[in-house]
């Protein structure tokens, strides 16, 4: 059976009231340490290094990252499992989510935003959410479910055209959208209802369905046939030849290609903001090599944001050179911006959960404190939310009026959330398996 959503939000409820923790704060207190901190990892049935969630929180725990934070797309009843797994782990939950956005001008300009491939493509993420428990906001259910419709329509036609384009070169696989579907939830045994098909979950599904119909030394051969271009790299890598697959057939100017349908920007804000988040802009700063030019400009960046009611920005620095992580993060920083990190493990990669620079080089000490500030500041508004309180952002996405300022907001609320991993780390400090 799968836990009811509002068990994600138990242990915000349970560390004891919002002027016990403050006078907790205002005493400094906090972890006898600085914790490993990533607030941005998927969960399956989203498309994930992990093939559980207990697998994802083990390893985090085993690792030193005890704040970590899902920013999965679409279906939250997996956080009521996340928390669980983590409340036995000693490691704090985030929740959080990611969005999918068009800026119908920026498009047309030609601009790219934070996706290197497709004019004005905006991902959006939402930090310490709420509003999925006990019950869905309203507003957040229309819009969700106007995605979901979206997505499953655009996946059924994509699907169908992979088949025909396996089949007429000789080798039929007998996927359908079903089929797919039926074996993301075999995998992760979660309900059908709950898991919304990405293009990873389907290229997936038709190289394992095409390796079950060839043997090893016929596999080289089969993807030529299929794959305009052909293959020239290793078929014993399943996840390079389901790269192919996807580059090749499923995005822009391939065979199989289905356009998007997404929300615009603001209903993505509105999205946010109805399941109580605070905006984040996930940026990728050098992360493609040429940088986008929405993004050209760092602190010409962070003024956009806050233009935009924005008032937070992430990083994955997997993406990105030392220096370029710094000046980002700097610039965002600087501007009065919430500054977080995470990881995303959204591909099968399976990477160290704490957050590390390209090629494995170490993120710079003083940033690990700037993104372990922010991870607080997202651990002290969803636990306010909780609490009936505003928390960082105002139901409109204002700032809250009740602080002084950016600084005075952020200094406060970070020192909140020091408090709550205190209490949290006291009330929860077994790092055991479920089932133990």
């Amino acid at each position: 059976m799968t836990p009811t959503p509002d068990i994600a939000l138990g242990w915000m409820r349970e560390l004891g009231s919002p002027a016990e923790l403050r006078a907790d704060a205002d005493r400094g207190r906090q972890p006898d340490e600085r914790p490993g901190v990533n607030i941005h990892i998927h969960l399956p049935p989203n498309f994930s290094a992990f093939e559980s969630v207990s697998q994802a929180v083990g390893m985090a725990a085993e690792q030193g990252v005890r704040v970590l934070g899902a920013s999965n797309y679409y279906d939250y009843r997996v956080y009521a499992t996340f928390a669980r797994e983590a409340e036995a782990r000693g490691v704090v939950p985030l929740f959080g989510l990611e969005v999918i956005s068009t800026e119908p001008e920026l498009a047309e300009r030609g601009v790219r935003v934070n996706d290197p491939n497709n004019p004005g493509r905006m991902y959006i993420c939402g930090k310490g959410i709420t509003g999925f428990a006990p019950r869905f906001d309203p507003r957040a259910a229309e819009l969700v479910g106007r995605i979901r419709r979206n997505d499953r329509e655009r996946m059924a036609e994509m699907v169908a055209k992979l088949a025909a384009v396996f089949s007429d070169a000789g080798y039929d696989t007998a996927l359908d959208e079903d089929a797919v579907l039926d074996a993301v939830v075999t995998r992760h045994a979660v309900p059908h209802d709950a898991v919304i098909l990405q293009e990873r979950h389907v290229a997936q599904a038709f190289q394992e369905a095409l390796w079950e119909r060839v043997g090893e030394g016929e596999r080289a051969a089969a993807l030529n046939d299929i794959l305009p271009g052909g293959f020239d790299g290793d078929t014993s890598d399943p996840v390079a030849v389901q790269g192919r697959i996807r580059s090749a057939l499923m995005k822009s100017g391939g065979p199989c290609f289905v356009p998007e349908t997404f929300l615009d920007t603001p209903r993505a804000y509105e999205l946010i903001l109805a399941l109580g988040g605070i905006p984040c802009y996930p940026a990728l700063a050098d992360g493609a090599g040429e940088v986008c030019p929405f993004e050209q400009d760092p602190e010409s960046l962070a003024r956009e944001l806050r233009g935009r009611g924005i008032h937070a920005a992430e990083l994955i620095p997997v993406r990105n050179e030392p220096d370029a992580l710094e000046r980002y993060a700097r610039a965002f920083r600087d501007a009065g911006l919430i500054v977080v990190a995470g990881t995303e493990h959204n591909t099968r990669k399976l990477l160290p959960m704490e957050p590390a620079c390209a090629g494995g080089k170490p993120v710079p000490e003083p940033l690990k404190d700037i993104f372990y500030e922010g991870a607080c500041v997202v651990t002290a508004h969803q636990y306010l939310r909780t609490h009936g309180e505003t928390g960082c952002v105002t139901p409109a996405g204002e700032p809250n009026p009740d602080y002084d300022g950016d600084e005075d907001r952020i200094g406060k609320l970070a020192a909140l959330g020091r408090a709550i991993l205190k209490r949290y780390f006291d009330a929860y400090p077994a790092r055991r398996p479920i089932g133990e």
